[in-house]
């Protein structure tokens, strides 16, 4: 129960139904806040208990001062929890392993049990391995069933041995766009109150939800789980900046080209640990599937969510999407009684603000390795040119056609030669063609971000269908997948008749999962994956994801793209990132004649009209009928019962982790850090790709070999991603990324370091030196450069990072997740003073580090700075990243588990 200090105790009637709700015009000052502010307001009038939670808190968030630095503490209470499978089931794991640990220390296993709800989509698992068949689909499904067999075991006894916890079986869709469709309430109703749907999400894109006016962002699994057991989540008021939004997109441009646009300027602007919230008189223009987009590439840009407010178009999706009346009815009674319904003429109170003009968009990608590098579309041919001399030995040869065909101004680009190495290969028909550099071998219509906008994926099959009309086709090097976010999808695309067109291009149903985007591309096709790995080629992906980071999408292919779907189409049929596909041709039609971009674009009038007409209320109601039921081989799936899981010695994906081995009651005290040596020594945007890959397990690896001596065949070694739920596999695979480049260990790329534990410090795999570092006592240290462990809300980047001996890391920046998973796991970051770096230190990685100050934690307080002190007389004061007290709690405690634990316990 609410102290209810402010009595905004009151009662909202909405037909025939009467909710309690907590008033904000109760608080001074809460109808200044931006949207996303008054949310949390609300949230923090609901969940006062005068300890925690106080009136001071209430009335600081009140008076939020929007250019202040953000120093005000609260706790956030989020109404729900919403998982996929990668991070999920560690997630379960990990709930399992507290039930024991909290009955070896005399407490009730029955403790452990969500008290919010949460739910559970399993769509990481599917990789593409079959593509450019009518059974793909189904090819899929079977390897994904026998490949995670345990995991889906496990995950189904989680769904009988906890309350309030559901799994959507596989097949489904993706989280993201599960949740928008048809997990996302807007308005919660719980024990006869209404409130602001909230949630945390174990995947950083949780934020897509913030198109439909939920607030909520990605967090790790450990703070997923904490939040879970009832924890709130401890965070600063922050600084929320405003990006107003006017005019009206122009034809031919998608909302892929929006969401670059809006990445790339706030990534410019800085909006790390920051909301941003949209308004303006363009967000009414905005339609709901755009701003799910905008919202889902929050983490591109860095901020914590990407809000926009409910309005009309809310309420319309919400109907479109099969909730009912009543619901539907709630929420614009409760967001217009609460003063969260859009004002298209507001100018409300940010810390900051940006601008865009819609009709100043234009057609985009970006990469090739980082979603912010935005390059206009009729610029993706010259800046291709000059970004493969970074990804191919000395340059190659020059390519004398595409030399000439530009002035020799162009320099330096030109005057330098295009690289070329082109190779012919022979296809399993008999046929050839020939392979070089920049060739497109995937091209993939996948990923939340893109799959859940009808608007674009309509424009693709258009594409499609009018490519097929000229007689194209996609080149035989391109892998080409379709990959929708639900089942919704393909509906529409059957009824509007546009399915034979994708199937005939080679975009065939390979599954409803994420496929592409997190890694699980499946291999390419055995004669290109032979030429690219003999020849050196710097070959590309294109794809409508969100992620394009290096090493994440094939361990083939170096450059990679994000596209709007239509545009991955193109790049099918085009079969090379040196075709300008803003002026050259495609291919040829029946007649030999060229065929160019402008002749197979559909207009916004052919794809409103689609729209219009093949996307019903229905489709959604039949699709989510019966979500969490799945299909006769989930419900067939044998499983142990108890509320304690039976653990299998022999598995090789579910495993009782160590975390709480020796746990006691009480805290040990914490300790400064004393001859320590570096582990890695990285440079910017390392990202948690790099530190914990979610793709292919090479064999040749720690992780290779661990699978290998347990019986496992190279065939069925799966994913980083699908074997979270085993400790053993995880750490031998933390900083094994194939593209991670460690500068102690020049000249090499992937999981490797020195290990100075032997004579001369001779290059060792990551994980074999941490185990000889663990034996020998000598705590390890990371230093890194800016935005380290951005991407992806990855814990087993914490996890592993921590499970190496790693205790602390010296970075420049974080980003905002990662900094929180490390200190959940006991991992101290810190950060170097400003304008210092490791290499204006004159550190090389060699040195032994000592780190003093710390120990003051144990006084109750958080020190500002620590002394790093080296043997070689290096000496900082680094400053210490434990940003509040909730944050010093977990560390003191050893991790937030621990801190949880002990507090259930005691309860």
């Amino acid at each position: 129960m609410s102290a209810n200090s402010f009595d905004a105790r009151s009662t909202l009637q909405v037909g025939d139904e009467s909710y309690e709700i907590f008033r904000l015009d109760k608080v001074e000052g809460s109808a200044c806040l931006p949207y996303s502010l008054k949310v949390l307001l609300e949230n923090l009038l609901r969940t006062e208990d005068g300890a925690n939670i106080t009136a001071d808190h209430i009335r600081a968030l009140g008076g939020w001062d929007s250019q202040a630095q953000p120093s005000q503490e609260i706790q956030f209470t989020p109404a729900r929890v919403i998982m996929q499978d990668f991070t999920g089931v560690p997630c379960v794991v990990d709930l399992a392993t507290m039930r024991e640990a909290v009955k070896e220390l005399g407490g009730d296993p029955a403790k452990i049990n969500p008290l919010a709800p949460a739910e559970l989509v399993i769509d990481h698992s599917v990789i593409a391995d079959k593509f450019g068949t009518n059974d793909a689909f189904k090819q899929n499904v079977e390897l994904e069933y026998g490949r995670n067999r345990e995991r889906y075991q496990f995950l189904r006894w989680g769904q009988t041995a906890f309350d309030e916890f559901k799994v959507v079986p596989p097949g489904t869709g993706i989280v993201h766009q599960v949740n928008i469709e048809h997990l996302a309430r807007v308005v919660m109703t719980r024990d006869g109150k209404a409130y602001p749907d909230t949630l945390v999400g174990t995947d950083s894109h949780t934020t897509m939800v913030n198109g439909l006016g939920v607030l909520g962002w990605g967090v790790g699994g450990i703070e997923a789980e904490a939040a879970m057991l009832g924890q709130p989540v401890s965070m600063l008021i922050p600084r929320v900046v405003g990006f107003k939004l006017t005019g009206e997109l122009q034809p031919g441009t998608t909302a892929t080209d929006l969401v670059l646009t809006i990445t790339e300027m706030l990534r410019k602007h800085g909006v790390v640990g920051k909301f941003v919230e949209f308004y303006g008189e363009g967000v009414a223009a905005t339609s709901l599937a755009n701003r799910a987009t905008i919202g889902n590439m929050s983490p591109e840009f860095g901020s914590t969510a990407a809000i926009f407010p409910i309005d009309d178009e809310t309420l319309s999706y919400l109907r479109l999407t099969g909730r009912s009346e009543q619901q539907v009815a709630l929420v614009e009674a409760y967001a217009k009684e609460q003063g969260l319904w859009l004002d298209p003429k507001a100018e409300p109170d940010f810390s900051e603000k940006l601008e865009l003009d819609l009709s100043t968009v234009v057609p985009s990608i970006a990469g090739p390795k980082r979603p912010q590098d935005r390059i206009v579309l009729a610029d993706a041919k010259s800046q291709f040119e000059q970004d493969v001399r970074a990804y191919v030995k000395d340059g190659g040869d020059v390519d004398e056609a595409i030399k000439e065909s530009f002035p020799a101004s162009d320099a330096p680009a030109v005057s330098n030669g295009v690289p070329s190495n082109p190779v012919e290969v022979t296809a399993p028909d008999g046929t050839t063609y020939t392979l070089d550099h920049g060739a497109v071998t995937v091209a993939a219509i996948t990923s939340c971000t893109n799959t859940s906008n009808p608007y674009v994926m309509v424009a693709a099959a258009l594409v499609a269908k009018k490519a097929v009309e000229k007689g194209l086709t996609r080149k035989p090097w391109v892998k080409t997948t379709l990959a929708p976010g639900s089942k919704v999808v393909t509906d529409y695309f059957e009824k509007a008749g546009l399915t034979p067109y994708l199937d005939k291009v080679g975009f065939n149903l390979v599954g409803y999962g994420c496929t592409t985007c997190i890694g699980n591309s499946g291999p390419l096709p055995e004669e290109v994956s032979k030429a690219v790995n003999e020849h050196d080629l710097a070959v590309t992906s294109v794809l409508s994801g969100n992620r394009n980071f290096e090493g994440r999408i094939n361990p083939d292919v170096k450059m990679n793209y994000l596209a709007s779907p239509p545009l991955v189409v193109a790049y099918a049929l085009a079969g090379s990132m040196k075709v300008d596909i803003t002026r050259e041709a495609l291919g040829y039609d029946q007649d030999n004649n060229p065929v160019f971009l402008k002749d197979i674009w559909p207009s916004e009038a052919e794809v409103n009209d689609v729209v219009a007409n093949a996307i019903g209320e229905d489709m959604f109601s039949k699709s989510y009928s019966d979500v969490f039921a799945g299909d006769a081989q989930w419900q067939a799936l044998p499983i142990p019962t108890g509320d304690t899981f039976e653990w299998d010695a022999e598995s090789t994906y579910v495993r009782k982790p160590p975390y709480f081995e020796g746990m006691q009651m009480e805290p040990a005290p914490v300790e400064d850090i004393t001859g320590a040596r570096v582990l890695a020594k990285l440079g910017d945007s390392v990202t948690t790709d790099h530190i914990s890959p979610a793709g292919a397990i090479k064999a040749d690896t720690p992780a290779g070999k661990y699978l290998t001596e347990h019986g496992i065949e190279r065939r069925d070694f799966n994913s980083y991603g699908s074997r979270r739920g085993n400790h053993e596999v995880m750490i031998r695979g933390t900083f094994a990324n194939i593209r991670l480049r460690n500068q102690i260990a020049p000249g090499t790329e992937g999981g490797y370091t020195r290990d100075f534990t032997q004579e001369g410090g001779p290059v060792s795999f990551i994980y074999d030196a941490s185990q000889n570092y663990q034996a020998a006592g000598i705590p390890l240290v990371v230093l890194a450069g800016k935005e380290y462990g951005s991407g992806s809300s990855r814990d087993w980047a914490a996890k592993g990072t921590a499970l190496l001996g790693v205790k602390a890391v010296i970075a420049e920046s974080y980003e905002r997740i990662h900094r929180s998973n490390l200190i959940g796991m006991g991992v101290l970051p810190l950060q170097f003073p400003e304008g210092h770096t490791a290499e204006s230190l004159g550190l090389t990685g060699e040195e032994t580090f000592s780190v003093t100050g710390v120990t003051e934690l144990n006084d109750g307080t958080t020190p500002r700075t620590v002394k790093v002190t080296t043997d070689t007389g290096v000496e900082f004061d680094a400053v210490v990243r434990i940003d509040t007290p909730g944050e010093a709690d977990y560390y003191r405690n050893g991790g937030i588990l621990q801190y949880v634990l002990r507090s259930l316990i005691r309860k």
